[in-house]
């Protein structure tokens, strides 16, 4: 797995844990960077991309919300969540992503950790963003 592929399952891993605790995801984020939960630490493009979504966090979910069409984000899958979230942060606000990796990462962090649906509903939605970003940004 390509360095960069594991920095977003990192990342994706911090969200989801920090909606399952019900915890801040900046001071999750903070805590890990100060005492790694594992022998290595944090990558930095896990940094990048957590600090990236926590800075468009209530744009993020607009835009989710606007382009799911009848799935309020509440009713996602947590995995799926996390996933579209950091997805659309590479799609908008990350200019060193080209979309299609940006979507293709998305849908790959999906594909073992959710339901047989997410794929093609990821893929769909951050197709949308993409299609969508210059009125976003």
């Amino acid at each position: 797995m390509a360095a960069r592929s594991k920095a977003r399952k990192r990342a994706l891993e911090l969200l989801f844990e920090a909606e399952a605790r019900g915890v801040n995801v900046g001071e999750l984020l903070a805590e890990r960077v100060a005492a790694p939960t594992t022998q290595h630490p944090l990558p930095e493009y896990t940094v990048t991309v957590v600090e990236g979504v926590l800075a468009h966090w209530a744009e993020i979910n607009e835009v989710l919300e606007t382009y799911s069409h009848g799935w309020p984000l509440e009713r996602m899958p947590s995995v799926d969540r996390a996933a579209l979230r950091i997805g659309s942060w590479e799609i908008v606000w990350n200019d060193e992503v080209p979309d299609p990796v940006a979507i293709s990462e998305a849908v790959e962090l999906v594909k073992g950790m959710s339901t047989d649906e997410s794929p093609k509903f990821v893929n769909g939605l951050l197709a949308r963003v993409s299609d969508v970003k210059a009125t976003i940004a």
